[in-house]
């Protein structure tokens, strides 16, 4: 099979954020099928343009020998204002559009576009018209009310036109992915999604990588070689934007400050540099922000950690979202101290492997590392715990064959 993936922030290589399609494309690769990916240039989490990209409307890469990946112009207003990012969107919405048509000229059997954001939509739709194939519409995020709920989209005609236009793609789409439970039952019973449309293969722990590194690791030597060997390390992977309120990691460094305790944290994002600046001023030595690494870099901090932890906003919309670093943390084998409300919460909660926090409270969260500060029996316990359920129910391997199994009836390959 020969699949068209529109994913604008589809990762570069070696980046260690969230890596959902560019682990699936290599299972799917393995399996003997093709993948052209149309991507945008500006990365997700900081915003920036890589200086690869810079001055140029569209950049070939070849990421092995079945997976090709057109970087597609994305405005660097981005950054600016509401304006500047709403033309981001769009700026990639006609690049992708040029990509599809003048150079990913293959015939293709499927095109499965990942949305947020909700615009990407519009380029597998005139596509799948212009190449005359089917479409899968995938929901990582609910658009536009997280964009809302954080301050993104603010203009009442633009939401109108979001949500006259998430209407449309999901009528469009001939199936639809939503990557939670929630999700499903908001499509279902708010937004009249049928239900014989929609599949549900949500993110995943990635095993094949976490067992690879786990073979040569040496932790004590990591853990030494960065100072927190006798520590009880706390880290956290991802994005440092404003949904992600991080501030709460600093104002539980402060209330733990006299503890044995270690708080890492690595990633980019917009507010990133505030939350530096917030250590230096609070004078605190047991919190570092770091730089992002490799995904194989990502990991080994991991590995080197005693604890994982998953952090959002009080928000009622991310309620309803899996934490990608969460299944991560899983497949290294360690508790999760959980900031997030719904089915996230519950999640590790029937999986008994980890503590929930409430959203935005130092307070809580400072009494919660306490817990495992004084029970070190319970982090091997509930790390176990949080392994065996992913890999029972969550292995990367399994749903990205399944993910595949869908597009090849669909596409009738």
């Amino acid at each position: 099979m020969n699949i068209l993936l529109i994913h604008q922030y589809f990762l570069e290589k070696g980046d260690g954020g969230g890596s959902r399609f560019n682990e699936m494309t290599k299972i799917w690769e393995s399996e003997g099928h093709s993948i052209t990916v149309l991507a945008g240039m500006v990365h997700y989490a900081s915003g920036k343009k890589s200086i690869n990209y810079k001055g140029k409307f569209l950049v070939k890469e070849s990421y092995s020998d079945n997976i090709i990946v057109y970087r597609c112009h994305v405005s660097e207003a981005y950054n600016v204002n509401f304006l500047g990012r709403l033309w981001a969107y769009f700026s990639f919405v006609l690049s992708s559009l040029y990509a599809g048509i003048f150079k990913a000229k293959s015939n293709y059997d499927i095109i499965l576009v990942t949305s947020p954001p909700l615009f990407v939509g519009i380029s597998g739709y005139l596509l799948s018209i212009i190449k005359r194939m089917p479409f899968v519409f995938e929901v990582r995020d609910l658009w536009p009310e997280s964009a809302i709920d954080t301050g993104v989209l603010t203009n009442k005609y633009i939401i109108r036109l979001s949500y006259w236009f998430e209407k449309f793609i999901y009528k469009k789409a001939q199936k639809i992915n939503v990557l939670t439970p929630a999700f499903k039952l908001i499509l279902e019973e708010k937004k009249d999604v049928d239900s014989s449309k929609l599949l549900m293969i949500p993110n995943a722990a990635d095993f094949s990588l976490s067992e690879r590194i786990s073979l040569e690791f040496n932790r004590e030597r990591f853990r030494k070689d960065h100072g927190y060997n006798e520590k009880l390390v706390i880290i956290y992977v991802g994005a440092h934007g404003i949904a992600n309120g991080l501030i709460l990691l600093v104002e539980a460094a402060e209330i733990l400050k006299d503890e044995n305790i270690f708080i890492i944290s690595i990633g980019s994002g917009m507010q990133k540099k505030d939350l530096i600046e917030e250590v230096k001023k609070r004078n605190l030595n047991n919190i570092k922000f770091q730089d992002p690494v490799s995904k194989e870099e990502v990991f080994k901090y991991i590995l080197a950690a005693d604890i994982g932890t998953s952090i959002l906003l009080k928000n009622d919309t991310f309620k309803t979202i899996y934490s990608n670093k969460t299944f991560d943390y899983m497949s290294c084998e360690k508790p999760i101290l959980l900031a997030i409300d719904g089915v996230s919460r519950e999640l590790i909660e029937k999986a008994e492997c980890g503590l929930f926090v409430e959203p935005e409270n130092p307070i809580d969260y400072a009494e919660k590392v306490k817990v495992y500060l004084n029970d070190k029996k319970r982090i091997s316990q509930d790390g176990y715990n949080g392994f065996k359920y992913a890999k029972e129910n969550f292995d990367r391997n399994i749903l990205a064959k399944q993910y595949l199994a869908e597009l090849q009836k669909l596409s009738n390959v």
